[in-house]
């Protein structure tokens, strides 16, 4: 009697224990779940999460996803920014693929078509990025950062950005200080319409060229074009990069084309050239952003958000690569400039690109 008594006693017991448990383990998963619920799930979500522990958000999402695949067409962006954010998270492995931003354009596109989303975050010239942008490839996404960016450098959406300028080149008067000495040099455009640089000057016939005859219009007008047209300029079928040089050996005295880096490069190893921002600087910029599909969300902010900072933004500057953000770089970078690319939307730019470069061909390429 006594046994049977104990044994039923332990059965309810057992029945007891076993309910509480049920229980508790359906509270505990309840709140698990309404936790889950409450933090970002898909891409867009993640992208514009602006919650309070947002940066603990994307740390353990990235630490989970381990990785993020980086499409860009910047060698200083290859090989050092992407590096740099390694080293700060080394949980997270950067797979980076540099390419033209042609071949990127059609890259991502076949990607989009066949359903094969790769590419997680994309840094490539403004041209690029808006072909892409108006195909959808951009999802809007949310970063602190984007506060100290100016309105011509990025694309606004409802509640964030759907890309963001991350690097700056400049465009003006580089020149050799062995033929022209900085007190003589020209500070304006006015300045180059002086007669003693007739058939001293020389321009890119590459898209910086074409972009440089776009920036004299707005800024100057086509009677200033016309007029510096009647100073001789020579068209050199090179790169920017490849103007400096002959600068540099003096073979052209004088370029309204150069780029400031190209040129800094040369003077710091002792080359006898230096550069002047006339102003409006005709300014070029790389803009990034993540994708729609992005396989890893939370890698691909924390990355953005580190190249927009001013940590990341240091590291864009070492490759002497200038920055759009407005609280950094030196007051020798507080100058006007003309993002030109900017100005359009890509159907218009692409027809006032062809414009330019059928001026280009009829008042100076013509004549040489």
């Amino acid at each position: 009697m006594i046994l049977k008594k104990f044994i039923k006693n332990s059965v309810f017991f057992l029945v007891v224990i076993i309910c509480t448990l049920t229980i508790a383990f359906f509270l505990i998963t309840a709140t698990g779940s309404a936790a889950a619920e409450g933090r970002p799930q898909t891409v867009a979500e993640v992208a514009l999460y602006q919650g309070a522990d947002r940066e603990q958000v994307l740390i353990e999402g990235a630490k989970k996803e381990g990785e993020f695949i980086f499409y860009n067409s910047n060698s200083w962006m290859t090989n050092v920014v992407s590096k740099a954010f390694g080293k700060k998270y080394p949980f997270i492995k950067v797979s980076v693929a540099r390419m033209r931003s042609k071949r990127m354009i059609k890259r991502i596109m076949e990607e989009y078509a066949a359903d094969r989303h790769k590419v997680d975050v994309i840094e490539t010239s403004h041209g690029s990025v808006q072909i892409l942008h108006k195909y959808g490839i951009f999802q809007e996404f949310y970063t602190p950062e984007m506060a100290y960016y100016p309105a011509d450098v990025k694309k606004q959406g409802e509640s964030g950005v759907y890309y963001l300028a991350d690097r700056e080149i400049y465009y003006a008067v580089g020149y050799n200080t062995n033929e022209i000495t900085p007190p003589e040099a020209p500070k304006t455009y006015e300045d180059l319409l002086d007669p003693k640089w007739k058939g001293k000057m020389s321009i890119v016939a590459s898209g910086t060229g074409i972009r440089f005859i776009g920036h004299i219009l707005h800024a100057m007008g086509r009677e200033y074009l016309d007029k510096l047209a009647r100073q001789d300029v020579k068209v050199q079928n090179i790169s920017a990069a490849a103007m400096a040089t002959l600068i540099v050996s003096g073979e052209v005295p004088l370029s309204p084309t150069a780029g400031r880096t190209n040129i800094t490069l040369a003077k710091n190893k002792g080359a006898p050239v230096a550069w002047f921002p006339v102003q409006p600087v005709l300014t070029t910029i790389g803009l990034s952003g993540i994708t729609t599909k992005a396989p890893h969300p939370h890698a691909s902010m924390l990355f953005l958000d580190y190249l927009h900072s001013k940590e990341g933004q240091s590291v864009v500057m070492k490759g002497l690569i200038s920055s759009p953000r407005t609280d950094i770089g030196s007051t020798e970078e507080r100058f006007k400039k003309d993002y030109l690319d900017s100005r359009y939307p890509i159907e218009i730019y692409e027809k006032k690109y062809s414009e330019w470069e059928t001026l280009m061909r009829k008042l100076f390429i013509r004549k040489n």
